[in-house]
């Protein structure tokens, strides 16, 4: 595998270069790194390769003369090189990308500084585009280094043992399981038994475990990634029912057009729909919120014809859906029988289309739910009264309208929409397991 870099500061690399294992790399032959300097290939006698920028602004572009003519000089010794702009605008830099970029033969990086190369070359010249993550660092020569690293590693005998790669982190698609060392016992905190076993095959499927619950909990989405086996899907099963996340449709206090507060009717459809919503995301219970005697009565009757009556056989999916609503007079009932459930006050989390609040992120949420219990509160009709959002804790960042902030959506559009967001990372079952389809 042969690097090359193009740079201003060729100094930057020395000391890299001459320590750990890409030393050791080098020396064997096993990579090869040539730094060009990019002011070798300046005609000017000053040796510039920067300019102001056309339109001005602040800071100053590489000149496109000198990287023409570094480029046309590598192309000509090396007519498959692989040519890499660093910049915050390329596409970014992970595991998989590395994997490509190890198959190549000759790679080039381009170190950008200041404001960037000019336009021309970038557009006409270059091949690719990378970048190491969305911050900003003085220079490519930083990212360049990363991708060095990155790409050695994967080249057969620069790391030792090839186990040593494949059971990383990144590699094997999976953040690497908690590591300890002796003493066994260190300040009252000891290391897990199982690990003090001598049972490899126990120790084994404890780092698997510990393996898949550090990505659950941090690295969701890498879990799509990854080839998992039906018992790593079933240990995720179990990590996941450890997440009690509940829904509150509510029905009053609510607003009218008017702005006057109302209790607003029961629908038929919401209760299908958002029962459905909540059997497949694992949701644990949705309460409907409905202080009129008469329209809990009629959604009792709904409920109970799907759980009780011929629907629950004419549709046993619908029926199962359906167990997760339960329609009571008043948030504080529902708030009651979830702390005796959970033995704790659920945080409560509320929905609103205006974007005049503070708001937290369905990220922040999804973190939030490895915590405590949640209640997620939609409002009907014109959405929650006032009074009643004050006595949330946290408020979720709303749908905003792809063109503008128009976001009037039925509140089944909204629930779908915002539970995709929070707990999508968590859709890892691309198909059932057997188990599943007996």
């Amino acid at each position: 595998m042969h690097f090359h870099i193009l740079t201003i500061f060729p100094e930057y690399f020395e000391s890299p270069l001459r320590v750990g294992l890409l030393k050791k790399a080098l020396d064997r032959g096993l990579i090869k790194v040539n730094i060009l300097n990019l002011r070798d290939f300046s005609e000017d006698k000053h040796r510039v390769i920067d300019d102001e920028p056309y339109g001005g602004g602040e800071g100053m572009v590489f000149k496109p003369e000198p990287l023409y003519k570094a480029l046309t000089f590598l192309k000509e010794r090396y007519p498959d090189i692989h040519t890499i702009y660093l910049s915050p605008q390329g596409r970014l830099f992970n595991q998989e990308v590395a994997e490509e970029l190890s198959k190549k033969g000759d790679l080039l990086l381009i170190c950008g500084r200041y404001e960037g190369i000019d336009e021309r070359i970038r557009r006409y010249f270059i091949e690719d585009e990378i970048s190491i993550g969305d911050y900003v660092v003085f220079g490519g020569e930083v990212a360049a280094l990363v991708i060095l690293e990155a790409v050695s590693r994967l080249i057969p005998g620069v790391v030792g043992k090839k186990n040593s790669v494949e059971k990383e982190s990144f590699t094997s698609k999976l953040l690497k399981y908690p590591c300890y060392t002796r003493p066994a016992e260190f300040m009252g905190y000891r290391v897990p038994e199982v690990l003090l076993s001598g049972d490899h095959k126990k120790i084994e499927k404890y780092r698997r475990r510990e393996s898949l619950k550090l990505t659950l909990e941090r690295r969701p989405e890498l879990l799509g990634k990854t080839s998992l086996e039906p018992e790593d899907l079933e240990i995720i099963r179990e990590f996941l029912e450890r997440q009690r996340l509940y829904l509150f449709l509510v029905h009053y206090p609510v607003y009218n057009k008017k702005g006057e507060i109302i209790a607003s009717a029961i629908a038929n459809i919401d209760l299908h729909d958002l029962s459905r919503l909540g059997r497949t995301y694992g949701v644990k219970k949705i309460y409907v919120i409905q202080p009129l005697e008469d329209q809990r009565a009629l959604a009792q009757e709904l409920i109970s014809y799907w759980l009780e009556g011929r629907g629950k056989n004419y549709n046993p999916l619908r029926s199962e859906a359906l167990r997760l609503l339960k329609v009571v007079p008043s948030m504080d009932e529902a708030l009651s029988e979830i702390e005796k459930e959970e033995g704790e006050r659920p945080i409560l989390v509320g929905t609103d289309a205006s974007p005049k609040r503070t708001f937290i992120t369905p990220e922040e949420l999804r973190n939030l739910l490895w915590i405590k219990p949640i209640a997620l509160l939609f409002g009907t009709a014109w959405g929650l009264e006032e009074s009643f959002l004050k006595e949330c804790d946290y408020f979720l960042e709303p749908i905003w309208g792809r063109k503008d902030f128009y976001n009037h959506l039925s509140v089944r559009s909204a629930a779908s929409i915002l539970l995709d967001r929070i707990l999508k990372p968590y859709l890892l079952f691309k198909k059932p397991l057997k188990s599943d389809l007996l």
